[in-house]
């Protein structure tokens, strides 16, 4: 009559053999509220039916795709709304538990302050006096305080599924529950803070994010002389506060007071009266960074990969670099993610609590699926979010597997060197700028980045920095972060040389492994070259590379390119013109005007992020990884 089967993505129940949907039961009880309001069975307003109401459309509204019959089955149950499965991130039965269980420690925690510092029901106090001396009441309502604030700290990490928090809570619980039967035989509070631990306890797979045992280790080192210091930093403000003669005991009392934010034997008067709230919040704080010691997830690696690792992810980029953003991954700046056999890897940088992938993996097509799961479990148990940037084409579906949304970010220009030409009307202002500096004594060299001597690389090396003019190395998924001969050797440059055999700007191609294809990966010129240099440059580099068997050469990337040239409806159109605006900065308009010179094929490139809410965040990780926008020194440090 009645069976519960057990899913992948959440129970499934049938009564009589046929499945019943959580919009079924909900319509039921919406049914039911209406029969009953007709026979005037119910008083609308009352709290009954007001729980009727909610409990239905709560029912409907988080079952809403199994209304659709293509959309059933396909989402995971969960406390909210049903959310869609993705294939290539585990599924976790209780994942909105974290979130509940925040708000049930932040309930515990004002229910049992609450209780802590009112007077207890004098029945109960006669029977306790009969088991217990009063100093034991006493000493249990002291210690719930600060027990329940320490409740409160836990609440925005166990929102953040961190699992040190979870232990702390259940503790504290446990506690807390244990402290309402001694103060005062509170049962109706015990009853709570013991349902909220078995609450947490049942739903303990939920808490995902680890610890590092070396951080807590050094946290729980650390946190005793931080205490202590800021404890005799409170001590000493309340006695240089308190009035002339006041005893050492009567400043330790009333530090203890502040602290909880009780009254105290001293009363400060005047320009002192808010000595109490300064150093009650000073405990605060001091709280605050004691739990951000403790609760900190596991970090992410810290040191940037040397040796054997740099020499694997080399050699995949090698056998599987066809992509044209491939060999950008083995700038130092970035971390590499292996998959368990070693087949496959991808390059990430974590800014702004994001783990930002440098474009797709890089291995056979088999042996990516398992490199994204192992990327899942590696981001939840840090607690980051995943986001990657610059993202192709071919593997997006396979990135919407892991959960992510797609965000169009703009067009990379390919061009076909085979059919590229200077003949033409369409081109003649390339045409002119090549004329008029080969009539200058301009010329351009293709060369190999190995060959070049050690004088030839120091020019190339100023020109770049006079080109930056003080700045720092912008890049991260389309550049590289220096010319290196050790790790690049086997990358092209086109030099520009002047009537005096000087070089005067440049061009560095990477090569795009399994096809005969090359990546731009700098652009730099004499500030006071002339006019048409790099059309020179990349005209005459096309033509050379032709010669040497190149079929495709991937130019700059045009950020955002079809909001202002192709959009699509009215918010793309809006998009555009402050686009327009930005150009001025970001050189958005510009860099698309100068890549359409070449008549290229336009490849687009999206941004992958986990939820809507956090793409401010992504954002961020993004321009400051790109260096489009300076880290604060702060988070520099």
């Amino acid at each position: 009559m009645l069976r519960i089967e057990r899913h992948r993505l959440g129970p499934r129940v049938y009564v009589l053999g046929a499945r019943i949907h959580e919009w079924q039961l909900g319509a039921a009880l919406l049914l039911a509220f209406v029969g009953a309001s007709l026979a005037h069975r119910v008083d609308r307003d009352g709290l009954g039916a007001c729980i009727l109401l909610a409990a239905g459309l709560w029912l409907v509204a988080k079952d809403w795709r199994d209304l659709v019959p293509s959309q059933r089955d396909t989402a995971a149950w969960c406390v909210g709304l049903h959310a869609r499965s993705a294939p290539l991130r585990g599924v976790r039965r209780a994942a909105a538990l974290p979130k509940l269980a925040a708000f049930v420690a932040v309930a515990a925690g004002i229910v049992n302050l609450a209780s802590a510092v009112t007077p207890n029901i004098s029945w109960r106090d006669h029977l306790l006096l009969q088991v217990a001396p009063l100093a034991a009441l006493r000493i249990s309502h002291a210690v719930a305080v600060p027990a329940s604030l320490l409740l409160f700290v836990t609440a925005p990490y166990l929102w953040r599924r961190r699992q040190g928090a979870l232990r702390l809570a259940l503790v504290l619980l446990v506690g807390l529950g244990v402290l309402d039967l001694l103060k005062g035989l509170d049962l109706e509070e015990a009853v709570g803070s013991f349902s909220a631990a078995g609450l947490l306890w049942l739903g303990r797979g939920s808490f995902c994010v680890q610890h590092d045992p070396v951080t807590i280790r050094s946290a729980l080192r650390r946190v005793p002389l931080i205490a202590g210091a800021g404890l005799l930093l409170c001590g000493l403000a309340v006695w240089n506060a308190a009035p002339w003669g006041t005893s050492l005991w009567d400043v330790a009392r009333q530090t203890c007071d502040s602290l909880l934010w009780q009254p105290g034997p001293i009363a400060f008067r005047d320009e002192l009266g808010g000595v109490d709230e300064a150093v009650g919040a000073a405990g605060l704080l001091l709280l605050l960074w004691c739990a951000y010691l403790v609760f900190r997830p596991l970090a992410a690696p810290h040191a940037f990969p040397t040796g054997k690792l740099r020499d694997d992810a080399r050699e995949l980029v090698r056998r599987h670099g066809a992509d044209t953003l491939a060999y950008f991954k083995l700038r130092r700046d970035q971390h590499y993610l292996f998959s368990a056999d070693r087949r496959a890897f991808l390059g990430y940088r974590v800014e702004a609590g994001v783990l930002l992938v440098s474009g797709d993996p890089v291995g056979p097509d088999e042996a990516i699926p398992g490199l994204l799961r192992e990327l899942s479990v590696f981001a939840e148990t840090r607690g980051l979010r995943i986001a990657a940037l610059s993202v192709g084409e071919r593997l997006r579906p396979l990135w919407e597997q892991l959960g992510l949304g797609s965000l169009y970010l703009g067009d990379e220009a390919v061009v076909d060197t085979g059919s590229f030409s200077l003949e033409g009307r369409p081109i003649r202002k390339v045409r002119q700028s090549v004329t008029r500096l080969e009539k200058q004594g301009y010329r351009a060299t293709l060369r190999e980045l190995g060959e070049l001597s050690e004088p030839e690389l120091t020019e190339l090396e100023g020109v770049s920095r006079r080109w930056r003019r003080g700045a720092s190395e912008r890049g991260f998924t389309m550049s590289l972060d220096a010319l290196r001969r050790d790790d690049h050797g086997d990358s092209l440059v086109v030099l520009g040389k002047d009537g005096d055999g000087r070089i005067r700007g440049f061009l560095h191609f990477v090569p795009s492994y399994g096809r005969p294809a090359v990546s731009l990966s700098l652009m730099r010129r004499e500030p006071d070259t002339p006019n048409g240099l790099m059309e020179f440059l990349v005209a005459r580099g096309l033509e050379q590379l032709r010669e040497l068997g190149v079929e495709e050469a991937s130019l700059n990337f045009a950020a955002f390119a079809r909001f202002i040239h192709e959009p699509r409806g009215r918010l793309e159109r809006l998009v555009g013109r402050g686009l327009l605006v930005a150009d001025a900065f970001f050189q958005v308009e510009r860099l698309y005007r100068f890549n359409a010179k070449f008549f290229p094929r336009w490849e687009p490139r999206y941004l992958l992020y986990e939820r809507v809410l956090a793409l401010p965040r992504v954002g961020l990780a993004a321009l400051w990884a790109e260096g489009q926008l300076p880290k604060p020194r702060l988070s520099r440090r």
